[in-house]
């Protein structure tokens, strides 16, 4: 019997060991805590498709449902269904109010078109069969009969495969055609239908056609802007190049990122090469290539027609820092209460948050020159993180879990559907990584022995790797509509959605100061290419700085929530002005700068939220994140609106009176951010004061002194692990 019992105890040991995964210093487990939730066992896709599963994409519903939720790759907008896959343009019926701009797919009554397949009426299910950077293939199949559709962003293309059957199309009413069939014009929207040659249709009845496909297995639909003969003749002479892969690659130089967008073709038959690709404003602003004049309605704007193989855009990086660089007075007391609370670990968002708030404290400490109370909170920061870098088994209650069959890192205690829908992790981990960051700019030491975890992290929300075996590439970041999504299943009739733009920028931060610190050029990079393209989309679509892209019935200075096919004013959580406008402000720290590239925006946004509260700045919540939004237009009188409720305020939990008086009494000094001026390392910034003197201030994350050279030719010269103002 005891012999039974050592070798029970033994078996128990080796599992436990088995399931913890050793990163250095760091692990993560590979079992949930007991009745934990975890995402689902079923993952909709084909025996082909192998690997971690692509979430939080605007597709994503594709792989988590038996069919999908509506999903919209502009101009398009498509579903998968029983009967095929459904079509619609929704450009012409976009419509407008007060508080939002919605162009979602259309209901039952204006189907628009179905591709079906010609054997099948109703299929069991859709699945997963193929993507790549910002195209999808779904298959339906039952027995040897299946329709594989693929499709993409910024395609007015959808590429077909028919086998054991040929094709049908279903209109909700007979639909007008011309061009002996192959344009066609269904609910108002014109469409090209682009059988293979010798190939014809069959009007099985004025809302069902028919084809055999001529023996051949291909057909295209394709979107189109008009119907002119010409339009049709241009969009027919690629219609059978089919894409095949498409793949985003980035060059960081600078303060200039040139994102390159480029899709590979198969000539189902000709000779034909390239695609046409519909940009979107945030595109089509920033790129030199050649434009068609065509044009799609959508709801982040209009999208303008490019022909060929690949195009790129140039965006601006406009810089972060690890904090703002000038000593406030009146920050000790507040810096000393933080770092004797004792703080409770909590779950990855709120647990997050707090560690958020240790990261802005530690070097707002040091640059009050209290240099003991900043180690204090350092090493705060570094045992919670300790913590949660190390699993132990079940039992542990904070700790990372990889989850081998989706592919993804979770965080234990989760929040917000982190867990089973897999949300929000970009928003969630970059508190993490800011966190990380900065104790690495202090402590290379615990950066190398901590770091495997910190890249885990980083993996599990913006891998670079397309082969990496354990994680998807970019799984939070779309590359082609610029900017993150928040869903993991995006199962919603709006697609997909992201809310807090600011906590995106904040997990971009996060990397970029991490990399900087840590000397790792390519993980900079990426952390640049990122914050620098997200901030393109946040400009454009949730601020619209330039005031061109909203429609006029949309009032509001800022769409606060953007989804797949709609974008608005509002949150999930609130309808307090101060909670709309503010989720895309907080957390507010070093790298939170760009909300100020355009202080006349600055202040219509304000004065929308102040026009939403009756004329009061009487924010009942979260004033400081109000108040330090203000700052970045009128730091002077930000402050007097902050000393006029600093004995009363309730502030965010992500934000404290010491980060408060630090930024207020350095906007102050320095100014406001100049957007003209760029530098050629990414820790650096440059003002404007309102005596017209410019301020140039960086932080050196290197090893060595460097010269750091801003656009207009200034050089600051910074030794290691310093802070320059000039």
């Amino acid at each position: 019997m005891k012999q039974r019992i050592s070798l029970l105890l033994l078996s128990f040991c080796i599992t436990t060991h088995a399931d913890i995964i050793s990163m250095g210093k760091g692990s993560y487990s590979t079992t949930k805590p007991a009745g934990a939730k975890g995402p689902p066992e079923e993952i909709f896709r084909t025996d082909r498709m192998t690997g971690p599963v692509p979430t939080n994409d605007w597709w994503s519903s594709l792989v988590w449902e038996k069919f999908s939720s509506r999903h919209y790759p502009h101009p398009l907008s498509v579903n998968c269904e029983p009967g095929g896959f459904r079509v619609s343009y929704d450009g012409e019926r976009i419509h407008s109010y007060e508080v939002a701009m919605v162009g979602t797919m259309s209901g039952e009554k204006n189907r628009e078109i179905t591709i079906g397949h010609a054997g099948v009426a109703e299929f069991p299910d859709a699945r997963l069969d193929g993507f790549s950077d910002w195209f999808v293939s779904a298959k339906f199949a039952d027995g040897k009969k299946s329709l594989r559709c693929t499709y993409g962003h910024g395609s007015p293309y959808v590429f077909v495969e028919c086998q054991g059957g040929g094709v049908s199309l279903g209109f909700d009413k007979a639909p007008t055609t011309w061009e002996g069939g192959g344009l066609t014009t269904a609910s108002g929207s014109h469409f090209g239908l682009f059988l293979p040659s010798g190939a014809k249709w069959k009007v099985d009845n004025p809302t069902r056609w028919t084809s055999d496909l001529g023996g051949k297995t291909y057909f295209t639909l394709a979107l189109l802007p008009d119907n002119k003969p010409e339009t049709l003749a241009l969009f027919a002479k690629h219609a059978h190049a089919h894409i095949v892969d498409s793949q985003v690659a980035w060059k960081v130089a600078g303060s200039n990122v040139r994102t390159t967008f480029t899709v590979k073709t198969e000539a189902k038959e000709g000779a034909a090469t390239g695609t046409l690709m519909a940009l979107y404003p945030h595109q089509w602003k920033r790129t030199d290539a050649q434009l068609l004049p065509l044009t799609y309605r959508s709801v982040r704007g209009e999208m303008r027609l490019f022909e060929g193989e690949t195009f790129a855009t140039d965006s601006i990086f406009p810089g972060v820092l690890p904090a703002l660089p000038l000593a406030v007075e009146g920050v000790k007391p507040d810096l000393e209460k933080i770092a004797a609370e004792d703080f409770i670990t909590g779950d990855t968002y709120w647990g997050g948050k707090k560690l958020g708030t240790l990261a802005t404290s530690v070097p707002i400490a040091e640059i009050a020159g209290e240099k003991e109370l900043a180690e204090k909170l350092r090493s705060r920061l570094e045992a919670k993180l300790e913590d949660w870098f190390t699993a132990s088994g079940p039992g542990d209650k904070a700790q990372f879990v990889y989850d081998a069959h989706w592919g993804t890192l979770i965080g234990y205690p989760a929040s917000y559907g982190s867990d089973n829908d897999l949300n929000d992790h970009h928003f969630h981990y970059g508190y993490f990584l800011r966190g990380a960051a900065e104790i690495a700019r202090r402590d290379p030491a615990w950066a190398k022995d901590w770091g495997g975890m910190v890249r885990e992290l980083v993996r599990d929300v913006a891998c670079p790797d397309r082969d990496d075996p354990h994680y998807p590439f970019l799984r939070n970041f779309d590359p082609y509509a610029g900017h993150t999504w928040a869903s993991g299943h995006a199962k919603f009739a709006d697609g997909n959605n992201n809310e807090s733009s600011s906590e995106a920028m904040a997990a971009w931060t996060g990397v970029i100061l991490w990399a900087a610190f840590t000397g790792d050029t390519a993980l900079r990079d990426l952390g640049v290419y990122l914050f620098a393209s997200e901030l393109s989309a946040i400009e454009e679509y949730w601020f619209d700085v330039e005031d061109n892209n909203y429609p006029p019935a949309f009032t509001p200075a800022t769409a606060t929530m953007i989804w797949g096919g709609k974008a608005g004013y509002e949150t999930w959580f609130s309808g307090k002005p101060e909670h709309k406008h503010g989720i895309n402000f907080l957390p507010m720290h070093g790298g939170s700068l760009y909300l100020g590239r355009y202080p006349d925006y600055v202040k219509r946004n304000l004065d929308w939220a102040i026009e939403k509260k009756g004329g009061s700045r009487d924010w009942e919540t979260w004033p400081s994140i109000m108040i330090l939004f203000e700052a970045l237009h009128d730091p002077e009188a930000a402050q007097k609106h902050w000393d006029a409720i600093a004995a009363t305020a309730k502030l965010d939990s992500g934000n404290t009176v010491s980060n408060t008086l630090h930024w207020l009494g350095n906007l102050r000094k320095l100014g406001q951010l100049d957007r003209e001026v760029t530098a050629d390392y990414p820790l650096a910034a440059a003002f404007k004061g309102t005596n017209g003197k410019k301020r140039y201030t960086a932080y050196n994350g290197s090893g060595k002194e460097m010269t750091i050279t801003f656009s207009d030719g200034t050089k600051i010269t910074v030794a290691p692990g310093n802070f320059g103002v000039r």
